[in-house]
């Protein structure tokens, strides 16, 4: 086995250690569609955008109206936003790259390109120094990350050159993420999406 694709068994190994799913898709259409289907076929937990504009009933539930699962994407150039628009819309799913702040209470789907990933520990390295890029990972129901598998690197240290340039940009915010949001309360029982997304999925998408 050579060493690329060792490296990237050893950052599946340690992302599904710790929640996540991962998958491979040959391109990034592959991801949207994956994307699009997982968040057609889950039941939201937050997330929903009333087409008619009049939030449900508190007495009847939210599935009293009807609604539109929200996905976003903000990082995604006008082409590939584009492309992906137009998938989320032949799955009744709402695609949008700005105004999260008035979605606070929580999106369906977030949806992002990982600029690097650490095998050691199954992290995702995202640059995002646009807000909304940032609020993209935090508030949804589930995460979607696309990783080029040429971007797997062994450890941090072996991603140092590459965070150095990151850092000098200002202002600038990086996120490290590992696995689906988790927490424990003072009992040390262990819960789930309490402060993030409740799902990871890693899309390891295979350049040719």
């Amino acid at each position: 086995m050579d060493n690329s694709k060792n490296i990237c068994s050893i950052f599946s190994e340690k992302a599904k250690a710790v929640s996540a799913v991962v998958t491979k898709v040959p391109t990034i259409q592959a991801a949207f569609e994956y994307a699009a289907d997982l968040c057609r076929q889950n039941d939201p937990v937050s997330g929903q955008a009333v087409k008619n504009g009049t939030p449900p009933p508190q007495n009847q539930g939210p599935r009293s109206v009807e609604t539109q699962k929200i996905v976003a994407a903000p990082g995604l150039d006008s082409g590939l936003y584009a492309e992906f628009e137009k998938i989320c819309g032949a799955n009744d799913l709402t695609l949008t790259n700005k105004g999260l702040r008035d979605h606070l209470t929580g999106v369906a789907m977030g949806f992002t390109i990982a600029d690097y990933g650490i095998a050691e520990t199954g992290t995702l390295v995202i640059n995002c120094p646009s807000e909304e890029l940032r609020l993209s990972t935090m508030i949804c129901d589930i995460h979607v990350a696309v990783l080029p598998m040429s971007r797997i690197r062994k450890s941090a240290y072996d991603l140092e050159p590459e965070l150095t340039k990151m850092f000098k940009n200002s202002p600038d915010y990086t996120s490290f993420i590992t696995g689906a949001s988790r927490t424990a309360d003072i009992e040390r029982v262990l819960a789930l999406g309490v402060h993030g997304p409740l799902e990871l999925h890693i899309l390891l998408m295979e350049e040719k």
